[in-house]
């Protein structure tokens, strides 16, 4: 079973962020980060953390929720505010970086199935996350880091549920 966890503040915004990522699961449950608990976590074989609207900052205030980021050591992926969650509890810094829309992606090494050494992906984000200690940087854009790796755990700042839904379906399937 996939756990995907809904980090968006407003229902409306999980039709647009957590639905295009559970139409491509069979076989998953969706819980909204202020409703988690760790009976959740320990039952899922992966985790997907949502991405959320612009603003939507909500999931960043509150840490705790996450803690458990840490020593999860089953496949967990990071989409947007799921990458910066990741980074924060890893200990690194958030800083403004915006980007909207269509944009290059420089491939460093082949990750989720990505082999392109460049590709287009959709971003939709005002902050991202400084690397953090012990993650290795898989791709950027000209502004930051897109995807960042650490063991099982991946971070993804572009939005694959909107372009490149094939990179979500190789984390299911992996």
């Amino acid at each position: 079973m996939i756990l995907v966890i809904d980090t968006c503040k407003y229902h409306l915004h999980s039709s647009e962020f957590v639905k295009p990522i559970t139409d491509l699961i069979d076989d998953f449950t969706i819980k909204h980060f202020t409703k988690l608990k760790k009976e959740d976590i320990e039952k899922a074989d992966k985790i997907i953390i949502s991405g959320t609207a612009l603003k939507d900052n909500e999931a960043r205030k509150h840490p705790e929720k996450f803690q458990w980021i840490k020593d999860f050591e089953k496949p967990l992926l990071g989409i947007c505010m799921g990458m910066q969650l990741i980074g924060q509890i890893h200990g690194a810094e958030t800083y403004e970086c915006q980007e909207i829309g269509p944009t290059e992606i420089i491939m460093k090494e082949n990750c989720l199935g990505i082999e392109q050494n460049k590709f287009e992906a959709y971003k939709l984000h005002d902050f991202a996350v400084k690397l953090p200690a012990g993650f290795q940087e898989i791709a950027k854009s000209n502004k930051c880091a897109q995807i960042i790796k650490k063991g099982n755990t991946v971070g993804i700042l572009f939005h694959p549920e909107v372009m490149n839904k094939h990179i979500i379906a190789y984390f299911i399937n992996q």
